[in-house]
Parts: C-alpha cells; sequence; structure tokens
C-alpha cells in the first residue's frame, strides 16, 4: 500500500512537470528513476535498458537519416517545387491552395518520414500564401497542422521504424502497408478542406492550365524520383529501410549540390520567383552550397538528440510498468471486452485518449508491446493492427492537451496554439472516418503485399 502511495504521489508530481511546461524526455526519466527507488529496480538496470536500446538498434539507423533528408530537401528546394505542382494542380478548386498544402505534405512526407518536420516545412513555406490568398490565419495554421499527420503514415515512417523494431515485423511491410491509409488520410483530409472553403467562400482561384500543370510537374520531377527511389527500394528488396534511408540522403546532397552552381551558370538565382525560370533551370533546383550542409546537419541532429534518448527513456519505463503489473493490467482489462471487435475498439479507445496526453514515440513504445500480441491473440492481423495503431497515435498530434503539431504549426506560423483548436475539428472527423473505415477494411493496409 505504501509503494502504491508513493508511486501515485510521484505521478502526480511529474503530472505537474508536464504541466508546467517540462520536456517529456525529462518527465517520464523523473517517473522511471522515482519508481524504480520505490520498487527496488536497481539503477545500474535502467541504465542498462538504455544502452541495450543503442546496441539492438540497427534499425532505428534510418531514423536520423530520414529527419535528415527531410532538411534537405526543404534546403534544396524540392519541397518547394512539390507545393507548387500541388497547387497548379488544384488551385482552381475553391480551398484549392488548403488541398495543395495537404498534398504538400503527402509528397514531403513521401521522403522525409516525420510529422513535425512535415508541419514546419509546410506551414514556414505555404501559410503565408494561404493568408493572402484570402484564408483565415487559423485555418492555414490548423490545415498544416493536420496535413503533418500523415508524416508517420505515408513511407517511409520513423515511428513504423521503432514499431517494427519493436514487435520485430518487417520494416518494409510496415511501410507498404501505410501507403494506401495515408493516401486515404490526404484525400478525407482534402474533401474536408474543400467543404469548409466552400462554406466560408475563403481562397482565390487560378485557372486550370494544362501548361502550368506540366511546368512544374518538370521543376518538380526530382522530388518524384526521390519518392520513387525510396518506393522502389524497399518495395523491390533492393534497399533495406536503413539503407533506403542512406541512399536518399545521398541522392539529395548530390542534387543540391550540383543544382546550385547550375542555377548560378543559367542566371537563375536560388530566391529568384519559379515563374520567372528559364526552361533549363526547371530540370534543377535551387540548391545548397557545401557551406549550408552544416547548418543542416545540426538542426536534423538536434531533433535526432530529442527523439532517440525519448525511445531509450520511454523502453526503461515500460520496464518498470511491467514491473508494476501494468501490462497485466491493461491486458485483462482489453482481453476481457470480448472478441474480435471488441478488442479492436477498446485498443483503438486507449490509443487515442493516450495519443491526446503523449507524443507517439511513448504512445508506441509503451503501449504497441502490450496491445499487439493481444490483437494477434483475436485474429487481427499484425501489420494491420499497424497502421490501426499508428494512424490513431497520429490523429494524436492534432489533439490537445498536447497535440505536438499544433505547438509546431503555431511556432512557425505565429498563430497562438488556443486559437488553432476549433479549426482542427474538421479535419479530426475526416481522420477518425478514415481510422475507423481502416480498422474495419483489412484490405486496405494489406492489399498491396505479396502473399496476402
Amino acid at each position: 500500500m505504501a509503494d502504491a502511495t508513493w508511486i501515485t504521489l510521484i505521478s502526480i508530481g511529474v503530472t505537474i512537470f508536464f504541466m508546467l511546461g517540462t520536456p517529456v524526455l525529462l518527465v517520464i526519466f523523473y517517473w522511471v528513476v522515482g519508481c524504480s527507488f520505490v520498487i527496488g529496480l536497481p539503477l545500474d538496470n535502467t541504465g542498462n535498458e538504455l544502452l541495450n536500446v543503442f546496441n539492438k538498434g540497427f534499425a532505428l539507423l534510418a531514423m536520423p537519416l530520414f529527419i535528415l533528408t527531410g532538411d534537405l530537401i526543404n534546403q534544396s528546394g524540392i519541397a518547394r517545387r512539390l507545393s507548387d505542382f500541388a497547387y497548379s494542380c488544384l488551385g482552381w478548386l475553391r480551398g484549392g491552395l488548403a488541398m495543395a498544402a495537404l498534398a504538400a505534405c503527402g509528397l514531403f512526407a513521401a521522403i522525409s518520414g516525420s510529422n513535425s518536420a512535415t508541419t514546419a516545412t509546410i506551414g514556414s513555406m505555404l501559410h503565408p500564401e494561404m493568408v493572402k490568398g484570402g484564408y483565415d490565419e487559423r485555418f492555414s495554421a490548423a490545415t498544416a497542422a493536420a496535413g503533418g499527420t500523415v508524416g508517420i503514415i505515408i513511407p517511409p515512417s520513423i515511428i513504423f521504424i521503432v514499431y517494427g523494431f519493436l514487435l520485430n515485423l518487417p520494416i518494409s511491410d510496415l511501410f507498404i502497408a501505410g501507403i494506401v491509409p495515408g493516401a486515404l488520410m490526404v484525400l478525407a483530409m482534402m474533401t474536408a478542406a474543400f467543404i469548409i472553403c466552400s462554406i466560408r467562400g475563403w481562397g482565390f482561384l487560378i485557372r486550370l492550365s494544362p501548361l502550368r500543370v506540366l511546368k512544374t510537374a518538370i521543376g518538380a520531377w526530382l522530388g518524384f524520383f526521390a519518392i520513387g527511389l525510396v518506393l522502389w527500394g524497399i518495395y523491390s528488396g533492393k534497399f533495406s529501410p536503413t539503407e533506403a534511408a542512406g541512399v536518399t540522403v545521398g541522392f539529395c546532397i548530390i542534387v543540391g549540390m550540383i543544382s546550385y552552381p547550375l542555377n548560378k551558370l543559367m542566371g537563375d538565382a536560388p530566391d529568384k520567383p519559379f515563374e520567372e525560370k528559364s526552361i533549363a533551370s526547371m530540370f534543377v533546383v535551387e540548391g545548397f552550397t557545401l557551406l549550408n550542409l552544416p547548418s543542416v546537419v545540426s538542426r536534423s541532429a538536434q531533433i535526432t538528440g530529442i527523439l532517440v534518448p525519448l525511445i531509450a527513456v520511454s523502453v526503461a519505463m515500460q520496464q518498470v510498468m511491467s514491473s508494476l503489473g501494468a501490462k497485466e493490467f491493461i491486458g485483462d482489462f482489453v482481453t476481457g471486452m470480448g472478441g474480435y471487435y471488441a478488442v479492436l475498439f477498446t485498443s483503438m479507445a486507449i490509443v487515442f485518449v493516450t495519443g491526446m496526453i503523449l507524443e507517439s514515440l511513448p504512445v508506441t513504445i509503451i503501449l504497441a508491446p502490450i496491445l499487439a500480441p493481444i490483437a494477434a491473440s483475436v485474429g487481427i492481423d499484425p501489420i494491420h493492427f499497424s497502421v490501426i495503431f499508428l494512424v490513431g497515435a497520429s490523429i494524436g498530434f492534432i489533439t490537445p492537451p498536447y497535440g505536438l503539431n499544433l505547438y509546431v504549426a503555431s511556432g512557425v506560423t505565429g498563430v497562438p496554439y488556443f486559437r488553432l483548436l476549433k479549426f482542427t475539428v474538421p479535419y479530426l472527423i475526416a481522420l477518425i472516418s478514415v481510422w475507423v473505415i481502416v480498422a474495419l477494411t483489412p484490405e486496405l493496409a494489406l492489399m498491396l503485399l505479396p502473399n496476402r
């Protein structure tokens, strides 16, 4: 009883720390250390667990590489070309720029694998354009936040790498399983944007020009090639996810380093408007110099330095929770719900509620090893369940009080966090609808996998 009292007090204490703005990494670490003292778990055991994550984490090497890829495609101008193409295709529709921002999020996600990078990049590029184009600034920021949710579903995905690492599932299969659900998420959010903008009358329309579409498609060919390179390499088995990440980083560096001097030779400065560039420069992007690389790598390293320790302490937290009997408690609770559908929807509810207060990484590391075996025991395909689990975790990026993408969007756009919440509701409805459809239709996740 005394142990339970101390653990309750520790949990209340770290919750207060979290509410006061203490980083999640430190909150989890304080909880792990405090509970370890209470239950008599040696601290050197915690240290060993942290070390084992890195010693066994070859698959995790793909994470910093895909984060770096996201920064490189932004720095090189590939991301801008992809968004230009999306707008040329959709700008003639009411809400076309908002829909283009969501489509650009999907294209960016197909190279970077990160939700926060997707939100930050597309938000910083297109939010000013949307505001100038007649959209409400709150809606514009919420659109970038919502679009970023597909960053962990459309392959390559950092969180799929972590999920496969934890549950010993083939990461390439997980990537492929995320393609159709990720595309449906984008389409559902675009539909929501179209409906809202049609009701509010937001956005200026542009004429649909096949020439403009062709020109922007040519300008975005390097982005399409990068997407195809990743998917082809993983789908065909030529690359492991880690190798695919390394190849993509190398490709982006080569493209960026070659493009910059070519643009200079053509007389097209990096900051020159896309429409005014020469035809020849459509085949290269703005690029960057060798002097730009240290800052890009440093920015990626900072993000990696936040995520990887978070993974490690979350694994240690999982061990402490196991010692406390949490695994058995949650397992008995979910199993006690009944059969296939009861377990399915109970698991979804747990993921949704947990995702409202924790980032997707700790949610995945703590809950996936508990819920996935229970789901498998009632006949839910492990690959299908991984998609269900992670689509639910991705929705947590725009659900308060945590809502990481909302904080990111607020930071890059200057729109206060609480002013975004109202405009995330249509996107939440769209995403939850897709989540339920994917959960009830396994074929959507498994249809592209061989031998399924």
